[in-house]
């Protein structure tokens, strides 16, 4: 069934496209089925099932992704095993990643491009000063955007939104001198949206899995 779903979106999924399996849900049984099929780059939403993931599977050739919210008192476990952190949202975050990484992390800065009470994400507002303080960085390297649809919005307005991220990419790389040639939005439910908006990294789960 995995092998059915990966052949049937990686002829809708441009090959510019990279497809981070969402693995929050499943097992390494799961895993190792999309290895077999060619799908490497992993995307982990919780820090002690992807501990537990990243130990069994550390003799294969994975790119790991977090793709979760990630609580700055759990982040130092696992900050330098990743490849991509996809959400970094907040100054205490970046003094982490500065402390325990040894190498260059590749983020994403995730944007909370509605300007949301109450959801994960740099605010429009704060985004200068953020970037400020990421320039004097030096275990990051910041690759791109993120965000999340709204499932209060529909696609067409979903899609609108994920425009206005590639937006404001193009913007921040000339404002402030930035090479972020990456987009990390679109989910299983809005993924046609996100590619046609000029994602770059697209974060599947329940479409590889059912």
């Amino acid at each position: 069934m995995i092998k059915d779903n990966v052949d049937k979106i990686l002829k809708e999924v441009p090959k510019n496209v990279t497809i981070v399996a969402a693995t929050k849900y499943v097992g390494i049984k799961e895993m190792r089925e999309l290895l077999d099929v060619g799908i490497n780059n992993f995307g982990e939403n919780r820090v002690d099932s992807f501990l537990k993931k990243f130990e069994e599977l550390k003799e294969d050739n994975i790119v790991w992704h977090f793709i979760g919210h990630l609580q700055t008192n759990k982040a130092k476990k696992i900050i330098d095993k990743i490849d991509y952190l996809h959400s970094l949202d907040s100054l205490k975050l970046l003094k982490i990643i500065e402390k325990y990484r040894t190498t260059k992390l590749n983020v994403f800065l995730e944007i909370n491009l509605l300007n949301q009470e109450n959801k994960n994400g740099i605010k429009l507002t704060d985004i200068e000063c953020f970037i400020n303080e990421i320039k004097k960085a030096h275990m990051v390297n910041l690759v791109g955007l993120m965000m999340i649809g709204s499932p209060k919005r529909n696609l067409s307005e979903t899609k609108k939104d994920f425009l206005n991220l590639y937006l404001l990419k193009e913007e921040l790389n000339k404002k402030y001198n930035l090479n972020m040639n990456y987009l990390s939005m679109g989910m299983s439910a809005d993924y046609h949206e996100a590619i046609s908006s000029k994602a770059t990294h697209i974060r599947l789960g329940r479409v590889l899995f059912q």
